[in-house]
């Protein structure tokens, strides 16, 4: 079925298409809301609210090709991740001041990743770091949009994601990773 008959049977509520298109993106929204809240029963329950909130908002969803609906409900998982994350009032590490030629250290340098190393190393990072990692690296916000929905300043997460990828890359190191080219 294409995504513009998922989208139109969506809908008109069909509870056959919501478990079809549920089974066939749950894997993946899981593992983005365990990315930003790291315990698997919130995760869970993010989980099961974004998809409801999904269907019940499918009315809004504008077909927009082919990848329409995978876009759609990684923007509302992570809002209902942000959400949560603003509701438990998350204690931000406040770090001193990084002058912005420091915070461009990145992972280019690194050979031969395996995702799932990484993933889970992602995980493990403490919840601030985790975050703004998640919204900048992967997500593409950039840290005045992370700023706004976290309610911190620039600077807090510039130094959250220098921080993250400090965190990360002596992590990889540890693993036998190594650094250039």
């Amino acid at each position: 079925m294409q995504e513009l008959q998922l989208i139109q049977e969506l809908q008109k509520h069909n509870p056959f298409v919501q478990k079809r298109v549920y089974d066939r993106f749950v894997k993946r929204m899981f593992r983005l809301c365990i990315r930003y809240v790291s315990n698997e029963a919130d995760a869970q329950e993010l989980l099961m609210n974004g998809f409801l909130k999904f269907f019940n908002s499918v009315s809004k969803v504008e077909y927009r090709g082919e990848n329409t609906i995978e876009p759609y409900l990684k923007k509302l998982m992570v809002n209902e991740c942000l959400m949560f994350i603003r509701q438990r009032k998350m204690n931000w590490v406040l770090m001193e001041e990084i002058a912005d030629e420091e915070i461009t250290s990145d992972f280019s340098g690194y050979e031969h990743f395996d995702e799932e190393a990484i993933y889970q190393l992602v995980l493990k990072l403490p919840d601030g770091y985790r975050t703004v990692f998640n919204l900048f690296i992967i997500e593409g916000y950039s840290h005045k949009e992370i700023a706004a929905q976290l309610r911190i300043s620039e600077n807090t997460s510039k130094t959250q994601l220098f921080k993250a990828r400090m965190l990360l890359q002596a992590e990889l190191t540890k693993l036998g990773y190594s650094y250039g080219t």
